[in-house]
């Protein structure tokens, strides 16, 4: 047997100490990666149809790509970008003007570009969290403000959100204990995985949360574009007083299709953003100054995201109406390109669920359909329509599809 090496008890506790890599736990996205691959192996005939992923099926607009080609060949964009480009800051309170009728940011001291919004929420935490220190969460949820927070010596406390309450947070449920060593209250709207949107009257509230108990909010809109129907896209930072108390997330993965291009920015309190411009300053040396006067282009373009917009509206209709017709009860969200749905309790005559984890497996292993499971707050499973299809015609066969393997079992619920 091999001798272990030293190095084996030097790792940090936050990430396993003398045990980092020998556990045998085996984590979700993991699982549904193994299970897809022997699915494939077993049904070599029959194609998997992958409604787990959570990036868009699009390419980049073609004027992005163009003035990225562009920009790219000149000398002055080739150095270190440090805390971003005018051009960028400028370009994106321009948008929050334009989209979300925002008049008031200064890209001064009131915008910063991040490499992607996760760095960003990555960041955070060390400008604010000392060991003690409490970060408020929703769950199910995107968790790496929270893993940051642990890092830092920091405490989590998760709020559920739960279908009763529409996928908002109750705040009213933390104790006062909670409130007072709370520094940081994370929102994800539209939310991932539910798809649920919020509305001023609970960003209002939320407003006056933070001001009465001393918190700082910051608003994760990765996906505050993509909205249809009735809703339109809504940004934390409208509200009243809003920018007194946070500040607010914007990522153009998604908005535009723009995932490995890696441009965010964070707006809104001018402190919270020169802290975070801080410590990104001890992280990073910029995004490639080619890649930023791309991202002008798609801020200044905002009819990208309307398109997309329409592309993920018509999928969420015609998936909501075939898996209502095999039982499950489902509604269309108003944001996201997600689809948050509660399982069945079993199959008629046959195997019965215990947790939504058992359902997402069984849908891969018995009709190689992938979704991603939560079991945070109850048994839901994520759809994505970011299924790889090109244009209308091929979109119904996808769906046609999943109706057809489905419809093979009597679901009981």
């Amino acid at each position: 047997m091999a001798e272990e090496s030293y190095i084996q008890q030097l790792f940090a506790d936050r990430i396993g100490g003398s045990q980092f890599g020998k556990g045998d736990v085996i984590y979700k996205f993991e699982k549904i990666k193994r299970a897809k691959q022997v699915a494939k192996e077993k049904h070599p005939d029959v194609e998997l149809i992958d409604m787990g992923v959570g990036e868009p099926d699009w390419m980049a607009d073609q004027g992005v790509v163009e003035t990225l080609c562009e920009e790219a060949k000149k000398w002055e964009n080739r150095g270190y970008a440090d805390n971003g480009i005018f051009a960028f800051k400028e370009a994106a309170a321009q948008y929050m003007e334009e989209v979300y009728g925002i008049e008031d940011l200064d890209p001064e001291t009131e915008v910063n570009h991040s490499i992607g919004s996760k760095p960003a929420l990555a960041m955070l935490p060390a400008a604010f969290i000392n060991p003690g220190d409490i970060t408020i969460m929703t769950t199910p949820g995107y968790p790496v403000m929270g893993t940051h927070t642990e890092w830092m010596g920091g405490e989590v406390v998760n709020l559920p959100l739960l279908k009763a309450n529409d996928f908002l947070p109750a705040l009213s449920t933390l104790t006062e204990e909670q409130r007072e060593r709370a520094k940081l209250l994370y929102l994800n709207y539209p939310n991932n995985p539910t798809g649920a949107v919020a509305n001023e009257e609970f960003f209002t509230e939320v407003v006056s949360f933070a001001k009465e108990n001393d918190i700082i909010v910051i608003h994760d809109a990765a996906y505050a574009g993509l909205t249809f129907d009735d809703y339109q896209p809504l940004s934390f930072l409208s509200i009243p007083g809003a920018k007194e108390v946070g500040i607010e997330i914007q990522s153009l993965s998604k908005a535009f299709n723009m995932t490995g291009w890696r441009m965010a920015f964070v707006a809104g309190n001018p402190l919270v953003v020169n802290a975070f411009a801080t410590v990104k300053d001890n992280n990073d040396s910029g995004q490639f100054k080619a890649i930023q006067q791309a991202a002008v282009y798609a801020l200044n373009h905002p009819q990208i995201t309307e398109e997309t917009c329409s592309k993920y509206s018509r999928r969420h209709n015609m998936l909501v109406k075939v898996l209502k017709e095999v039982g499950f009860d489902v509604t269309k969200p108003k944001g996201s390109f997600y689809l948050y749905v509660q399982i069945p309790k079993g199959i008629k005559g046959g195997v019965e669920f215990a947790t939504a984890e058992e359902f997402s497996q069984y849908l891969i292993k018995e009709h190689l359909i992938s979704t991603v499971p939560w079991d945070d707050a109850g048994a839901f499973v994520r759809f994505s329509v970011t299924f790889v299809a090109d244009g209308k015609a091929e979109e119904e066969e996808v769906i046609e599809e999943i109706k057809a393997r489905l419809s093979s079992e009597e679901f009981i619920f």
